[in-house]
């Protein structure tokens, strides 16, 4: 035994703690895909995927990837320095097309994505600036960057979604460029960026927005064009990195910005040039749900919103408390560790999957169930959730109407 494996004991309190009880929630191994999953030979309803359209599993995306694995096999086993495909080129001129951006880049995540760029961007002469509840690849790019030898931009925090709070920060930085790191839609508290206002600051001092899109990217927008053609934004926002990992069915990320700044990311990102190719059946379906994104995307994003509307409805008129979110991502807030754990085996126990998102995800006392709501959830299934919901959340009592003020 090692000073490592008496660390990792210790590190891992929480997780015994968990398993002993009966309640630890994570890693458990799915036998099938989609919002209709099953585990253990039992059938659940996903609550805490991030397929918005649902179109993982629809037959055309299936067959896209099928007949790309019988052309390129399931890896290209090199990075796209040197294993780069047609269908990579074609699928990133479309997508460049689809956002109205000069170009895309394909990158093998959507965390790299967001870490190359950062750190392919920024030197000695940016201040980079974040949101602070900016997600986990923002941050990481940011500490790359920062810990880079010879580049260490300056780092600054701004109040979540608070326009004042950034100008402050830019009217007080050190360094001659300053970079504005921003997320579309967060992921854990369903809010959307203040982007109209945050825009309109960063062009006042000539500072780079760079917008993390993924959550907003299929899902807003009269077209599922994201964020920026909900707010009526296009074309003000220089960088716009997404993801392959939600509407897109997969894994794989995607940076929009003028020719050249992608090429810099495209020379420069170790993520990027150091990490294995974007495997091609990947791409294919991606390139088959862009398609119906062209072709029919006005109505999937309606059928998506009216799911939302409904379900955010109903949360709300029986007392739940959403916190931040005015999106399709609905944290049912719970503020307590133990009574998220709970409450997730209960749900689970009766056909409900709803992921508890506690410490580090959030502060304690933020701990929340992952509600989000997709296209494909019907309203029997949405309607299962929020019986079990009305029910199991009144006996934790997280519902407005079971808490009880303390006594004066």
């Amino acid at each position: 035994m090692s000073w490592i494996d008496d660390k990792a004991h210790e590190g891992l309190a929480r997780v015994r703690e968990a398993r002993e009880a009966g309640v630890y929630p994570f890693f458990r191994p799915f036998e099938t895909g989609g919002i209709r999953t099953s585990v253990a030979g039992h059938h659940f309803v996903n609550f805490s995927s991030n397929d918005y359209l649902g179109l993982t599993t629809h037959p055309k995306v299936k067959e896209a990837a099928k007949r790309a694995i019988d052309v390129f096999a399931c890896g290209l086993s090199s990075s796209r320095v040197q294993a780069t495909t047609t269908a990579h080129v074609e699928l990133e001129e479309r997508l460049a097309k689809y956002f109205g951006f000069e170009k895309a880049l394909i990158t093998t995540t959507g965390y790299q994505a967001m870490v190359g760029t950062v750190m392919s961007l920024a030197d000695r002469d940016t201040t980079l600036i974040l949101d602070n509840l900016s997600h986990a690849c923002i941050l990481d790019g940011t500490f790359v960057a920062a810990g880079s030898p010879g580049r260490a931009p300056e780092v600054r925090f701004f109040n979540h979604n608070s326009a004042k709070s950034l100008e402050r920060v830019l009217k007080t930085k050190e360094r001659p460029n300053a970079m504005v790191l921003v997320e579309g839609i967060y992921s854990l508290d369903g809010d959307m960026g203040h982007l109209k206002e945050i825009v309109e600051v960063c062009e006042r001092y000539n500072a780079v927005l760079v917008v993390d899109d993924a959550h907003g990217s299929g899902t807003l927008g009269v077209h599922g064009r994201g964020i920026l053609e909900h707010l009526g934004l296009e074309g003000r926002a220089p960088i716009v990195v997404s993801t392959f990992s939600k509407v897109f069915g997969g894994i794989g990320g995607i940076i929009l910005a003028s020719t050249e700044v992608i090429e810099l990311i495209q020379h420069t990102a170790r993520s990027f040039v150091f990490s294995a190719t974007l495997p091609v059946p990947i791409v294919a379906a991606a390139a088959t749900i862009l398609t119906m994104l062209e072709d029919d995307g006005v109505a999937l994003v309606e059928e998506l919103q009216a799911n939302a509307r409904y379900m955010r409805g109903e949360l709300v008129s029986r007392g739940f408390d959403l916190g931040l979110s005015d999106t399709h991502i609905m944290p049912v807030m719970v503020r307590d560790e133990r009574k998220a754990m709970i409450l997730h085996q209960m749900l689970y126990d009766r056909g409900i999957y709803m992921v508890p998102i506690t410490y580090p995800g959030v502060k304690p006392g933020e701990e929340r169930l992952r509600v989000n709501i997709t296209r494909g959830h019907t309203r029997e299934e949405m309607g299962l959730a929020l019986s079990l919901l009305d029910e199991l959340g009144g006996a934790c009592e997280i519902r407005k109407q079971d808490q009880v003020a303390p006594a004066p």
